[in-house]
């Protein structure tokens, strides 16, 4: 079996993540303590907010994303050393979870990471003001269809911006832009059989709305050390693996404007031979995905002990390692 792990993306937070697995593995811990070291200022300990919380405090985008990341990292350091002979063959991750691949395959220093994750969330944050934007997710509609429709109401629209964010699998297309725009392309979606849900996301996320982001995250990263990866890693925007560090800052630059590619990702590992996946991290949200892009796959997750030791069991059955 070729395996692949990939890591989640905001939204898959939750108070408690990580805990149990901190608890029980000395590994995880070790990154839970590097990452609060990493932000020595901050009033709250990284640490602290995945495990106690609050809610409103983990879901400000400024903390969610070094958190996410943090909790998938732990995760990860558990699986390994219970399976310490495991060698996935590619990585991935959805939005900020490309960053949580970066870091598991060597090319960038988790410290690193979670620092520029936090310029990241805020400069995302602070790109659109409340209210400005929204995002909606649009189901039972084909690609083509969902960018269309963006299409039709931006050329209606002068000035306003909707446009695709996520292609996460096929019937689901997440929309991002000026909230009026977003509005409209949901009802376009219901009048053509589809089914248009608004999204509780604190900005548009992944369009033109967010340059003013991509231009703070290029100086962030200008000087950050990437290195050589051990395995490839599949960026979001255009779906392809890729090794080559010094092509790491342009394409995560260009994703924070541009559309994830989720569903090509995952289509991308498969023809180059991946048949199992390990979900590493908060929530199942991607297995779920992955299982209406390729229903053939073998899914896997983790993210407290007892979704570790079934994994460990099942990879090992597999033949994995």
């Amino acid at each position: 079996m070729k395996v692949a792990i990939v890591f989640p993306g905001q939204g898959a937070q939750e108070v408690g993540m990580g805990r149990a697995l901190r608890d029980a593995s000395p590994e995880a811990r070790a990154v839970f303590d590097a990452a609060d070291g990493a932000l020595p200022d901050d009033p709250v300990a990284l640490s602290a907010l995945c495990f106690e919380g609050p809610a409103e405090a983990l879901t400000l985008t400024a903390n969610t994303q070094p958190a996410i990341l943090t909790a998938s990292l732990a995760a990860l350091a558990a699986l390994r050393a219970a399976l310490p002979d495991l060698e996935p063959f590619m990585y991935a991750g959805h939005s900020l979870g490309e960053y949580s691949a970066l870091v598991a395959v060597g090319g960038l220093e988790l410290s690193a990471a979670v620092r520029v994750l936090r310029v990241r969330g805020l400069a995302m944050q602070d790109a659109v003001a409340p209210g400005v934007g929204s995002m909606a997710a649009v189901l039972m509609l084909d690609d083509a269809t969902v960018a269309a429709l963006c299409d039709e109401v931006m050329a209606a629209m002068p000035g306003r911006v909707v446009q695709p964010a996520n292609y996460n699998a096929p019937g689901q297309v997440v929309v991002a832009g000026h909230a009026d725009a977003v509005a409209r392309v949901s009802e376009l979606a219901d009048e053509r059989r589809g089914k248009a849900m608004a999204l509780k996301v604190s900005a548009p996320f992944h369009c033109d709305l967010m340059r003013p982001a991509a231009a703070t995250l290029r100086a962030a990263l200008d000087g950050v050390p990437v290195g050589p990866f051990a395995a490839p890693v599949v960026a979001n925007v255009d779906a392809a693996p890729y090794s080559d560090p010094t092509r790491t800052q342009d394409l995560l630059v260009r994703q924070v404007a541009g559309a994830v590619r989720w569903a090509d990702s995952v289509r991308a590992m498969v023809a180059a031979g991946v048949d199992g996946f390990v979900e590493v991290g908060p929530g199942r949200v991607l297995s779920g995905l992955i299982k209406r892009i390729h229903k053939g796959a073998a899914l896997y997750s983790v993210s407290d002990p007892a979704s570790l030791a079934a994994t460990v069991e099942g990879l090992r059955a597999k033949g994995a390692v």
